[in-house]
């Protein structure tokens, strides 16, 4: 194996592909067959990390990698630095609302934020402890005094105007203002030992306050995070990321389809509108140190009813669809395919899986080439196979198969495969496969 993996990663992998989900952890472990995307990403990285801006779409149909390429993105850019948001898109969180949906999706994205050494998710509070301690030290080195002393009482004008002097300086103006008041509540809550405060100043910034009037009677804060203003807030979060050490924010959406499953097209028409808005800020860096990834199906981009592409001013940025099943390699494009592995990557691929599943298990079971090729060639010959077999589908049998092998090490491995597909049904669309349903919410 390429890189050595540890008993708890291999737990995660195995019980998540289990369950037919992409595992949260240990991702790189299964990462084959996308060298040149992996290159894309981590240049694109490098480029937001120095102050740019980017957006990019990831395309498959269901069950065809898209959100384990997010969940790499994910893991590739925690170990750059970056903090990390990945969230899926539901019929309650909107790019464009006047119901709070849009909020809805922003409180998503913030409560979601992971760093590298806080990856269980909702990472604010002890990123802004972090920052706190980092502004006292750069008191303390200012002032000529020790850091006890920054972190007093009568420290605290010095304190509380270094951190409004870094919001203050944010290229996007936005919410700048207000996120500092709420940091500088938030730091008033640390010197005085005062959770409450604390947890309200938290709540500003994850747009859980509701009314201004809250807002101003709990923080002295005149406006909040709305449906209107939400993106605002995403721009000045980055930048204060990258000022307290971080290379920037990656903001993942998975499950794009749910925008192309909505039913009036008033709805549909304004979502892409703002997502368009999106668009020509990150990608004339007008945003600093943020990077957007959308994993979508080729309806929900190129659909010209009632994709991204129904609306005139993305068809054009988003490019032929055609040029998704051109042979010819091209990752310097907006929209990015997600190709099928060859067989070869599909054998290396159950290779890794059968080396992470002894691991977990402590067992040996082990499989011949020629076995791996059987066990493909059963999988393929099943009717439906071509129309509805995904690579989800071939990962959770493989494993199936294994447990088999394992807890049947009497029996021949050819036997084992070749009993558990003489019992199967032809491949059906998968329960989870809505993608191209459209619903009514």
């Amino acid at each position: 194996m390429q890189t050595r993996i540890n008993p708890k990663e291999a737990a995660s992998i195995i019980s998540a592909l289990e369950a037919g989900v992409v595992p949260q952890r240990g991702v790189r472990h299964l990462l084959v067959g996308r060298n040149e995307e992996v290159k894309e990403v981590l240049r694109i990285l490098d480029d937001v990390a120095a102050g740019g801006s980017d957006l990019r779409f990831w395309v498959g149909d269901f069950g065809s990698g898209k959100s384990f390429m997010l969940r790499t993105i994910e893991a590739i850019a925690l170990q750059k630095n970056y903090l990390v948001a990945t969230v899926d898109m539901t019929p309650t969180r909107r790019f464009y609302a006047t119901d709070g949906k849009a909020k809805a999706l922003y409180t998503a994205i913030v409560n979601s934020i992971i760093s590298q050494t806080a990856q269980n998710g909702n990472a604010l509070d002890t990123v802004f402890s972090q920052w706190i301690n980092q502004i006292a030290q750069a008191v303390a080195s200012e002032a000529k005094i020790s850091l006890p002393e920054a972190l007093s009482k009568e420290a605290q004008s010095l304190m509380t105007n270094k951190i409004l002097d870094i919001t203050g300086s944010f290229a996007a103006a936005g919410l700048a203002f207000e996120m500092g008041q709420a940091i500088v509540k938030y730091y008033e809550g640390v010197l005085d030992n005062d959770r409450m405060l604390k947890a309200q100043a938290l709540r500003w910034i994850r747009g859980e306050i509701e009314t201004k009037t809250e807002a101003k009677r709990e923080l002295g804060i005149n406006r909040v995070i709305t449906d209107d203003n939400w993106f605002d807030a995403i721009k000045n979060l980055s930048e204060l990321f990258s000022r307290l050490g971080y290379a920037g924010l990656v903001i993942n959406f998975d499950e794009a389809v749910n925008l192309y499953k909505l039913p009036r097209r008033q709805s549909r028409e304004r979502n892409y509108e703002r997502i368009l808005n999106i668009y020509n800020e990150c990608k004339s860096n007008e945003v600093q140190h943020l990077l957007v990834n959308f994993g979508a199906t080729r309806k929900t981009v190129f659909d010209e009813t009632r994709g991204l592409a129904s609306y005139g001013a993305l068809k054009g940025r988003l490019g032929a669809e055609s040029s998704l099943d051109s042979e010819l390699v091209n990752t310097n494009k907006t929209v990015l395919p997600l190709k099928p592995l060859t067989n070869e990557e599909i054998y290396t691929l159950l290779q890794r899986l059968t080396e992470i599943y002894n691991l977990h298990y402590r067992a040996q079971v082990e499989l011949s080439l020629q076995e791996v090729q059987l066990y493909m060639e059963e999988q393929l010959n099943r009717p439906g196979a071509d129309q509805f077999l995904t690579p989800r589908a071939v990962i959770k049998d493989y494993i199936e198969i294994l447990d088999l092998i394992r807890q049947n090490p009497a029996i021949e491995v050819e036997k084992v495969i070749l009993s558990k597909f003489g019992q199967e049904s032809p491949v059906q669309k998968d329960s989870a496969d809505t993608e191209d349903d459209i619903e009514v919410f």
